[in-house]
């Protein structure tokens, strides 16, 4: 257990040396500065590895087991309703509570009401948020939802993908110019640390409990999926509220 914890300890500051170096010769290098608050910054990086470690440990022993656990139950139960009921809402619950969206979804109303969409008080640009959160949540669970039964037909993924975004675009040349930029940045947004593992456990595990499907192939996908459904559904909650 303790090598286990080392070696997650050791790929962590691993994968961060990047970023570290790359602060550090621009700031020793290109803006001829010593770095500030040296020790700070050092404790903060250890304390980011140790985070880093802990939540990969975590994915490992907790989430991956979970999803598909949960998929191949919902497999062998053999009931695409309650599979389908269950994708829906896994998307939704954990999109509406993301708190990457929710400061987006702030900001989103306070510019809004700025620019004259809204009236700039605390009622209408919390209705104007709380909508746009709903708008994204609805749309993950729909996404994964369609990744889901896709995986469960057999269709290919990159013909959904590619009607998905020609109806971007044709909704773009539609929608109010002031939501087009907060509907490309949602699809951002959606996809969280805890969806990403969870949704993709998901797919993983339900490919490897049907017979005839592909883990590799037809397992993954449905981030795809819940990054292009919010541009979709946040255009519209534009053009409604318009």
């Amino acid at each position: 257990m303790l090598k286990n914890a080392l070696k997650s300890l050791l790929d962590s500051g691993r994968d961060l040396l990047p970023i570290v170096l790359v602060i550090g010769v621009f700031e020793l290098l290109v803006l001829r500065q010593p770095i500030p608050n040296l020790l700070e910054l050092a404790f903060g990086v250890l304390l980011v590895m140790v985070g880093l470690s802990l939540f990969v440990q975590g994915l490992q022993l907790g989430l991956f087991p979970i999803g598909e656990g949960m998929a191949h139950s919902f497999a062998s139960k053999g009931s695409i309703l309650w599979l389908g009921l269950f994708a829906f809402a896994l998307g939704f619950g954990t999109t509406v509570a993301e708190p990457a969206l929710i400061a987006v979804a702030d900001e989103a109303a306070r510019v809004a009401a700025e620019g004259g969409m809204i009236e700039r008080d605390e009622e209408s640009m919390g209705t104007y948020a709380d909508g746009l959160r709903l708008a994204v949540a609805l749309s993950v669970g729909v996404a994964i939802l369609l990744g889901v039964i896709r995986i469960i037909f057999g269709w290919p993924v990159q013909y959904l993908i590619l009607g998905g975004y020609i109806g971007v675009v044709i909704m773009t040349a539609f929608a109010p110019e002031e939501i087009i930029g907060i509907a490309y940045d949602s699809g951002g947004v959606t996809t969280s640390t805890i969806t990403v593992p969870l949704v993709t456990a998901l797919g993983v595990g339900l490919s490897t409990s049907i017979a005839g499907r592909n883990p590799l192939t037809d397992g993954f996908g449905l981030i795809a999926f819940a990054s292009l459904t919010p541009m979709i559904f946040v255009m519209g909650y534009g053009m409604l509220i318009q």
